[in-house]
């Protein structure tokens, strides 16, 4: 999802800073990617789920490309938690990297940004809607996203405009079985999974959509969150 949403602002003409935490050989191939568009990019190593790292991508990129004028917060892990069984590591994990990292680079970023102004653009998640058994705490972390949006909208107007992209099927866990993955889909108004090129696309519009749009959410879902 990361990749193709920095490969989307960059055909757009944006330089871009990517931050990664394991993946480093993946970053460093997107990194070549990026720069055959034509633009600046590099990648920078950050645990979001520590605060002093959180902060220092957005320092980091900062110093690599000399400011900021949009950030996306993409970052975010994904795995089971249900209630009989989830511990509170995993679920103050969830909340650390999904949650808190997203509002440090928010609050990181808005303070580069400054007078200037610049768009933050956080990725939710159907399941900020919808209640899943089986992943309460993700559910919970996404629904702060949500919150967080409209929260930070009104703290950072008029310079700043805040919005959300929430996907629905789009990427399923690794591993997830393929004929699961067609039942999700038969529940789907549009009968079938998105791709990541939709959430980019709705992220794109995001970054250069007129600044009286602030605060708002959208669900790149194919109808999930109204049935």
């Amino acid at each position: 999802m990361g990749r193709i949403i920095a490969l989307a602002l960059a055909g757009d003409g944006a330089d871009v800073a990517i931050g990664y935490h394991r993946s480093g050989a993946a970053a460093r191939r997107t990194v070549s990617e990026l720069r055959a568009l034509g633009v600046r990019a590099v990648a920078l190593r950050a645990d979001l789920g520590k605060p002093a790292e959180a902060r220092g991508l957005i320092a980091g990129a900062v110093r690599r490309l000399g400011r900021i004028d949009v950030l996306v917060n993409n970052a975010a892990i994904f795995f089971r938690t249900p209630l009989a069984t989830a511990t509170a590591a995993q679920f103050d994990r969830l909340i650390a990297v999904n949650l808190r990292g997203a509002f440090l680079c928010s609050q990181a970023a808005a303070r580069a940004m400054g007078r200037r102004g610049g768009r933050i653009i956080n990725i939710a998640d159907v399941g900020a809607t919808r209640a899943w058994p089986g992943y309460i705490a993700y559910g919970v972390s996404k629904a702060g996203v949500v919150m967080l949006t409209k929260g930070l909208a009104a703290a950072l107007a008029p310079g700043i405009q805040v919005n959300a992209v929430g996907p629905g099927l789009v990427l399923l866990p690794e591993g997830f079985p393929r004929q699961s993955g067609r039942r999700l889909a038969a529940r789907i108004p549009m009968r079938r999974s998105g791709a990541a090129e939709d959430v980019a696309a709705a992220v794109n519009f995001f970054a250069t959509c007129p600044e009286y749009i602030t605060g708002q959410i959208l669900y790149v879902d194919g109808g999930a969150s109204v049935v």
